[in-house]
């Protein structure tokens, strides 16, 4: 990274030296104007409106228009004799709790470098921003202007936000504002419980810039010199719905569907989603009988095979029951009487 910006961080009585960089870059794709025949750079000239001549950069000067084709012409020399122009600090002016900072007055942010010696008072003022869990309020010159900033600590670094001041943040002013809107209590209820099955933890590298993505693969396709794959089409966006408690409901549904979650309280009143489940269930228990039917068929016709092969196994095995026995008799009795002790006269 190379710094934009040197100074000072002056904190009470005390100057810390410090090296400012952009913390931010935009990544879009940048195109320049070119002939459509041949590819050549398109060239403005600097010409003057009243004269026609071009104009090099020396002989530029700014000018405020006062109305009327009247203007007011400022040379270097008039910003010279501006204070900020040699105004290379950072003021603090107060510490104050983050939340008290409204986000839309946020408008770029720079990483701070300690220079040279500065490193201690650097650390110093870092771990005692942390532990105040404040953030700084500072004034510091960029640009030729004035800004208002936040000093806070990001990944141990100080990080720098300027602000646009108050005025510059314009006031909404739309008719229904003015409008005598009444939401029911059901349905304040069902927004809440929505917003309750959509909540998560934000996960900045979870999102993607998807235009870009295809932006880009059309010039690698060009440069490469072949066909460009067409990304699929995304689902139609819905009408906006009729019934706000339907869509609500709906909703609701869809995102505990998605989160693998079952409906709450396991009833209610028919959404789109409900009513495609419910045709499926339906349809299953339509289908449980004839199978159950079939099954009972089958087991009807497969009965009496079973049976007469078993009043067929039957006499079988009993008249082998009743030859076992008439074999093994002698042969026990002649045992029985082997054994027997003999009589002594």
């Amino acid at each position: 990274m190379r710094a934009i910006w040197k100074g000072a961080v002056s904190f009470g009585l005390v100057s810390i030296g410090v090296k400012v960089y952009s913390a931010t870059e935009e990544k879009d794709i940048r195109f320049h104007q070119v002939h459509r025949e041949d590819g050549g750079r398109i060239r403005y000239k600097r010409t003057c409106s009243v004269c026609g001549e071009e104009v090099t950069y020396d002989d530029i000067a700014k000018g405020y228009d006062i109305g009327g084709g009247e203007m007011v012409i400022l040379t270097d020399e008039d910003f010279a004799e501006l204070p900020l122009t040699t105004s290379h600090a950072i003021d603090v002016l107060e510490f104050v709790p983050a939340e008290q900072v409204d986000p839309i007055l946020y408008n770029k942010a720079y990483f701070l470098e300690p220079e040279g010696s500065a490193t201690k008072p650097y650390v110093l003022l870092r771990d005692a921003l942390s532990d105040s869990e404040r953030v700084a309020i500072v004034k510091v010159a960029l640009r030729q202007r004035e800004q208002l900033a936040t000093l806070r600590v990001r990944e141990g670094v100080l990080l720098l936000n300027t602000m646009l001041w108050p005025d510059e943040i314009r006031q909404p002013d739309f008719g229904f504002l003015d409008e005598d809107l009444k939401v029911r209590p059901p349905e304040l209820a069902m927004a809440s419980s929505l917003i309750d099955s959509m909540a998560g933890e934000f996960e900045p590298d979870a999102f993607t810039d998807d235009y870009r993505a295809a932006l880009q693969e059309v010039i690698d396709a060009k440069i490469e010199g072949r066909e460009v794959v067409q990304p699929e089409e995304e689902e139609a966006a819905p009408a906006a719905a009729v019934d706000l408690m339907a869509a609500l409901k709906a909703s609701v549904e869809r995102a505990r569907a998605a989160r693998g979650e079952a409906p709450e309280g396991g009833a209610g009143e028919p959404t789109p989603i409900s009513a495609a489940r419910s045709a499926q269930k339906a349809a299953k228990a339509t289908k449980a009988p004839a199978k159950k039917a079939a099954e009972k068929k089958a087991a009807a016709k497969k009965a009496p095979a079973k049976k007469a092969a078993e009043k067929k196994a039957e006499p079988a095995k009993k008249t082998a029951a009743k030859k076992t026995p008439a074999k093994k008799a002698p042969a026990k009795k002649a045992a029985e009487k082997k054994a027997a002790p003999r009589k002594t006269a």
